[in-house]
Formats: structure tokens, sequence, C-alpha cells
């Protein structure tokens, strides 16, 4: 007797296969979008000599660590119309939106002419980033970082830092920031942060912000502190011949070589500093 195959049974069968593997499937689309995109902005023309860095920035690396999407509501922290905005603001043009944070302008040590260019800020960004990106000015919302509106509070998938965290240590307003970007952030939403890395038994004077370098079991706990959890980290933007002990602190290094034409060969062979790439997520 020829067995007969039931339609139902392989119904059956063959249905909770298709349910799980149709979200699986979008997800990989989803992600080679993302990827093709990112690839897109990286190699965009208007990009010129950035270019040159990327060998030691590694954007499309970077990004993708950070899981930022073109879709995203994506916050570049400190943004001034350069390098990274030049790669975020068209990655995010289409369905995304593009967002300039402006360092908040409460620190004591901060003069009046740099309050009142960060009062300024969000009324001045957009068409400074126009002019670097190229984009109409409608692409380009800037706020300042304790200032953003009650409309977007919660609304923010990603806040980007790239190389910042000194400047706000040295500056005492490291704590208050992270504050502001938690309170901005998504539910789930996330920090990526790229940063100098000191040696973990650096001297505490050293990792005071003053040389560009903090630890990065000192910045772990400090995001910690402020309602973050570490979702990952990178060594995406290592450099092991870094030693990170320079008198002049990190802008010996290039691109800055703040001892100008002393040992510059000596230098340009380490390269950028070594960084610290690191992931939080919102608590």
């Amino acid at each position: 007797m020829r067995h007969l195959i039931i339609p139902a049974l392989i119904a059956g069968t063959a249905l909770p296969l298709i349910a799980t593997a149709q979200p699986a499937f979008a997800a990989q689309a989803a992600d080679a979008s993302a990827a093709s995109a990112i690839d897109a902005a990286v190699a965009a023309d208007l990009r010129g000599d950035d270019k040159a860095r990327d060998q030691y920035r590694h954007p499309k690396q970077t990004l993708e660590f950070f899981q930022v999407k073109p879709d995203m509501v994506v916050a570049e922290y400190a943004a001034d119309a350069g390098w990274y905005t030049k790669i975020l603001a068209p990655l995010t043009a289409t369905s995304g939106k593009y967002v300039a944070l402006g360092v908040s302008p409460s620190s004591p040590s901060l003069s009046a002419e740099r309050k009142a260019q960060m009062a300024a800020y969000p009324a001045a960004y957009p068409d400074r980033a126009t002019k670097a990106t190229g984009l109409s000015a409608d692409k380009i919302t800037a706020y300042v970082n304790n200032a953003v509106p009650a409309e977007m509070q919660g609304k923010i998938d990603r806040v980007l830092v790239f190389r910042m965290l000194h400047n706000l240590q040295r500056s005492g307003i490291l704590g208050s920031e992270l504050d502001a970007m938690h309170a901005m952030l998504a539910p789930g939403g996330m920090v990526g942060v790229v940063q100098h890395r000191a040696k973990a038994d650096a001297p505490a004077a050293y990792v005071d912000g003053s040389k560009g370098y903090l630890k990065e079991a000192d910045v772990i706990a400090t995001f910690e502190k402020h309602g973050f959890v570490l979702a990952g980290k990178s060594e995406i933007n290592a450099n092991p011949k870094d030693p990170a002990d320079h008198a002049q602190g990190v802008w010996t290094l290039p691109p800055n070589y703040a001892l100008k034409d002393q040992d510059k060969a000596k230098y340009a062979a380490i390269g950028e500093s070594d960084r610290m790439t690191l992931l939080f997520k919102k608590k």
C-alpha cells in the first residue's frame, strides 16, 4: 500500500519553521542593508582627505559595532561639522534623523565667549553642517546637550561620543552630560564611545583629562554610576604602538604633533592614539 502524504501534517511541521526563519531572514536583510549604507557613506566623495585617517579610526567597523542603522535617530555629541558628521548626517538623511549635540554651557571653566557660542549652537550649526555635507538644512537638527526639547526626550536611538570624554572630565561636567544623554535615549538606546586610552597603571595626575587619556575601567565605572550597563567593548581602534605616556599628552601624536618637528618621524610611526571602543546601554 502506498503511504499518502497528508498536507495538514506538512503544514503542521513546516509552518513553525517558516515562522522561525522569517524574522531571522528579515534581520539578516536589515543588517546587510545597514552595512551597505555605511559602506556608501564611508566611501562618499564628499569625505575627500578625511579618508586618509580611516586607517586609524575605522569608521565602518566602529559604526557597525555601535549597531548604527540608517533609519535610527543618531546623535553626534560635540559635533563640529567635521569628520564623523560627513558620515553620519548623510547616512541617516533618508530614513532616519541626524542630531548634533553641543556641549552644555554649564562648566564653570567655560569662558563667557564659549558659553555664548554654545547658546548659539542650535541655530548656527545646521548651516555649518549643510556646507560640510551638501545636505539641506532641514536634514540637520542641533541642540545643546542639556536642553534637548521634551518632544525628543526618550526618542534618540544612539548617542556617539568620539574622543571627547577627557574634555568633560577636566571640565567637571562628565556626570551631568551622561545624565542628559540617559534622559534623551529611547528605551534600550545606547551610547557609543571612542576615547584615548591610558594604561591601567597610569598615575591619577595623567588621567584627569588634561592629557587626553582616560583609563578604560574608570570610564566604565562612571557610565555605570549614571544608569548605563556595558553592552560591549572592541579593540577596533586599539594601537599597541602607543605608549600613552607622552608629556604633552595625546596631542603629541598625529594629527596634532604638539612638538612640531621634534621627533616627528617617531610619532608618525606610532600613528594616532590607542583608543578604547565601548558600547553602553541605557538601563
